[in-house]
């Protein structure tokens, strides 16, 4: 299990290296919910994402013969970014295993921060299956998007910004892929405030989460949804059990829902965020949360990788 323990001392470990990021409010929305709505700007964060919170933290802890064989990972775009730029930052190799549909924008990206990108994997089930191998045949050490615990406390000092910046904040909406981000907070969350409700929102069209809960198990799913950020194949074994124990809620919402936000999100909020970045407010605004009136609701938007080619067409679209 992570604890409030280890979001704090992840907070120790990464503090003055990354932006704090701000809490901006929505009128229009808290008008439509009733409720003071707050998005929590993870899209600003350094590399476009929450993910070099978790990176960072796993990366001070690795011992110097760990930093000289190196770092792997996997990603469809936002945690390679991460692995790259903090690796380079600590003077680490890093090796990205991505696949040929991922988008072509992320994997310039990691390789623009320094890392070496394999994206010769034809897809998602193919790519972890190269991980595997390519762990076992290097030797680096596996630096996982989601169900690695460091990670997850990393991911988890999103929690501890939003309540220092609105105490009063009593639910909380996460995006989720493989579960790290919406755990750690989690454990930050319920364990300030433990009446809090943590909900974590997932694509129809890729829900490993909100199926693991329902299993009681890490469960693997066919991910399918154009936000290509919360594509993970399985949620983190690690991730179900967080989740489980604290009690996270999960809502889901649909590819037109996603849309319909990512459009608010750009004409009214002004925040460029990718598709997977709007999945909070696509779940507020499609009524999937139900929120007491005068509740407190915050809201994560990340990331900030949307290629403008994608974000026209969906701008375009009813």
């Amino acid at each position: 299990m992570v604890s409030l323990d280890d979001v704090e001392a992840a907070r120790r470990r990464i503090a003055g290296r990354l932006h704090r990021t701000p809490l901006l409010g929505s009128a229009t929305l808290s008008k439509q919910v009733g409720a003071d709505v707050r998005f929590k700007a993870e899209l600003f964060q350094r590399t476009g994402s929450f993910k070099p919170r978790g990176v960072l933290n796993k990366l001070a802890t690795l011992t110097e013969d760990e930093k000289a064989r190196g770092v792997i990972s996997i990603s469809a775009g936002n945690h390679a970014q991460a692995l790259a730029y903090a690796s380079a930052v600590e003077g680490i190799d890093a090796l990205v295993v991505m696949w040929q549909t991922a988008s072509p924008l992320k994997i310039a990206a990691a390789r623009g921060y320094g890392a070496t990108v394999d994206d010769s994997p034809p897809d998602i089930p193919a790519a972890f299956e190269h991980l595997d191998r390519l762990v076992e045949e290097t030797g680096r050490t596996l630096v996982h998007p989601y169900d690695d615990p460091l990670v997850m406390a990393g991911q988890g000092t999103v929690g501890l910004e939003i309540l220092e910046d609105a105490p009063e904040t009593d639910v909380v909406l996460v995006p989720v892929g493989g579960g790290g981000l919406v755990s750690g907070i989690a454990a930050a969350v319920k364990g300030r405030n433990p009446q809090a409700r943590v909900i974590a929102v997932e694509p129809e069209l890729s829900c490993a989460l909100h199926a693991s809960l329902e299993a009681g198990q890490s469960v693997t799913v066919e991910p399918r949804s154009a936000a290509d950020g919360l594509n993970g194949p399985y949620a983190g074994p690690n991730c179900v059990a967080v989740c489980t124990e604290l009690r996270v809620e999960s809502v889901l919402v649909t590819e037109e829902e996603l849309a319909d936000a990512f459009r608010f999100v750009y004409g009214r909020m002004k925040l460029a965020c990718e598709l997977a970045g709007a999945a909070t407010a696509a779940a507020l605004l499609a009524g999937k949360v139900d929120v007491e009136p005068g509740r407190t609701v915050a809201a994560v938007v990340s990331g900030g990788n949307v290629a403008p080619q994608t974000a026209a067409a969906i701008l375009a679209g009813p």
